[in-house]
């Protein structure tokens, strides 16, 4: 057979690949950025589809959706934001589904010095306690949940250091401006189990379940790479890397 023979079906491949190929802007909850890094690199290997992801506040995210910012998709930190999404007509309901359930920890850079108990919340000797601002971060929305349950919240209220987004404190808590934090166990989780320091996992029965949902907006309806994406979120290679951060399904 003659070379140009072989060459031409390959090619007429690459184009095809390459005409079907399509990028989506994520907005990504910031304690989902390492398994979506993951993720994403599987994504494109996977479709050819390429998976653009900002990360920050979910609060914000939802602030600069509704102003008009050209976000495709949203990994929200909760549900209530896609839910409200969908409502303002700003969303496709029938994409929406939660993706991963967050877990919430205790977490200090310090080896030793968070127990199983959470002793080190109840004798208050810390001078900062780090944690996401309340009002725009479903994790320290459940932060405020668990101290209020615990009747500590009036006590350490104080000694707050608010980050306004959980990527931010658990920048707090890894460089010591606070000597712990309340933080995702994704960000403190390698290979299954706490990289370093020291933590207390908190029990999901501390605090409202933090339901993550991914919906597809306005702006993404029809685009290829977004609905291939959503797809490929609930698959089995996408559930992995997000069991493997500490999430449940």
């Amino acid at each position: 057979m003659h070379p140009n023979r072989l060459i031409a079906p390959v090619l007429t491949l690459l184009f095809s690949v390459s005409a079907h190929a399509a990028e989506v802007s994520v907005a990504v909850a910031a304690n989902f950025t390492a398994p979506m890094n993951a993720i994403a690199a599987e994504f494109t290997k996977d479709t050819g589809h390429i998976a653009k992801p900002a990360f920050g506040a979910t609060g914000k995210f939802y602030a600069q959706i509704k102003n008009g910012a050209p976000f495709q998709m949203l990994l929200s930190a909760d549900d209530e934001t896609p839910a409200r999404l969908v409502q303002e007509g700003l969303a496709d309901p029938a994409s929406r589904f939660t993706y991963a359930i967050g877990t919430l920890v205790l977490w200090s850079a310090q080896p030793g010095y968070v127990d199983a108990q959470a002793s080190v919340l109840k004798k208050n000797q810390f001078n900062k306690l780090a944690l996401a601002n309340p009002k725009l971060a479903p994790y320290g929305k459940a932060a405020v949940e668990v101290l209020t349950g615990m009747g500590l919240i009036d006590a350490v209220t104080p000694k707050f250091v608010q980050g306004e987004n959980i990527a931010q404190t658990f920048q707090f808590a890894s460089t010591g401006n606070a000597e712990l934090g309340f933080v995702a166990l994704s960000q403190v989780m390698k290979d299954g189990k706490i990289a370093n320091g020291s933590a207390w996992i908190v029990p999901a029965k501390l605090h409202t379940p933090i339901r993550q949902d991914a919906v597809i907006l306005a702006a993404g309806k029809g685009n290829a790479a977004a609905e291939a994406l959503m797809k490929y979120l609930k698959g089995d290679k996408a559930k992995a890397i997000i069991n493997s951060y500490g999430y449940e399904i």
